[in-house]
């Protein structure tokens, strides 16, 4: 399959680049898209290509993709995004956005949603809906692990794929798998040639353990926040179901649906044709009311 249309731009928040990819009809409706963990804005590519009535517009988190790295020795806590994701909005002079999120993403959203409900009118929210946690009680002992780890860091460094093709093949087989083509799309953006091979763009500081989460009763709080409608899709094959059953009662509008489908549904060609389908209706169904 083509890769649709895309705009590729940037923007600056606090001296820092942020890049964004921009698909669809320029005047259809707004939806920002928030990928995954170690991923990037291509994530969102084959929702394109079914969406092109809307103005798809996927950033790439701090770190991920072509976006700058946070400074040296700055860890990467998940609600840094929701500065970046309002930046976002106000670089763009939107009133009401829709939000479409991805696992990590979808987290960052739900934070985002519950701090300025008003900006939001929807969100699609796939295989994620609230970021991890860390236990209260467990704070101290996983805050000095989270530092021991950190203090190595610096004696780190990714061993360099021999080729585009060894790397590909790594994503392909990865402990989250995706197709051929989707795993072109991600590492078009995510991989960058060096002297000695092929490196990830994404900063190493990632694949740390934050020093600190928010804890349960931090996170319900915004969950009753959101005071939008909400359609959460997971992934039968996912792993991630377990984590947010229990905060499922705490939406205050939510409509929940699963496909049969891995972590990546939206990069499987028929779930992300459903997934598509469901936006359309609700983006439609918005406009009617």
């Amino acid at each position: 399959m083509l890769a649709p249309s895309c705009k590729h731009w940037q923007f600056s928040v606090h001296g820092r680049q942020l890049a964004v990819m921009e698909w669809g009809n320029p005047e259809g409706d707004p939806v920002i898209a928030l990928h995954g963990w170690l991923d990037n804005a291509a994530s969102f590519t084959l929702l394109a290509h079914h969406l092109p009535h809307i103005r798809l517009i996927a950033l790439d988190l701090a770190g991920h993709g072509l976006s700058d790295h946070r400074p040296l020795g700055q860890p990467y806590y998940v609600w840094d995004n929701v500065a970046d994701v309002q930046a976002l909005v106000e670089h763009l002079g939107l009133d009401k956005v829709v939000l479409l999120g991805h696992s990590l993403g979808a987290g960052i959203a739900t934070l985002f949603a519950g701090a300025f409900p008003e900006q939001v009118r929807r969100m699609i929210l796939l295989d994620g809906l609230v970021p991890l946690d860390y236990p209260a009680e467990q704070l101290p002992e996983l805050m000095g692990k989270a530092l021991r780890r950190g203090a190595r860091l610096g004696r780190r460094s990714l061993r360099p794929y021999a080729s585009f093709e060894e790397a590909l093949q790594a994503r392909i087989n990865s402990r989250w798998p995706v197709s051929r083509e989707a795993a072109t799309w991600l590492l078009e953006r995510g991989l960058k040639q060096a002297s000695d091979g092929w490196v990830w763009r994404s900063d190493i500081a990632l694949t740390q353990p934050s020093l600190v989460r928010l804890c349960e009763a931090q996170i319900v709080a915004f969950v009753r926040r959101l005071s939008m409608p909400v359609k959460l899709i997971m992934a039968e094959q996912g792993e991630e179901r377990p984590l947010i059953e229990n905060l499922l009662h705490r939406v205050p509008d939510l409509e929940f649906n699963t496909l049969p489908a891995s972590h990546h549904l939206h990069l499987e060609p028929e779930p992300a044709r459903q997934i598509a389908d469901w936006i359309s209706q609700r983006l439609q169904a918005d406009k009617e009311a």
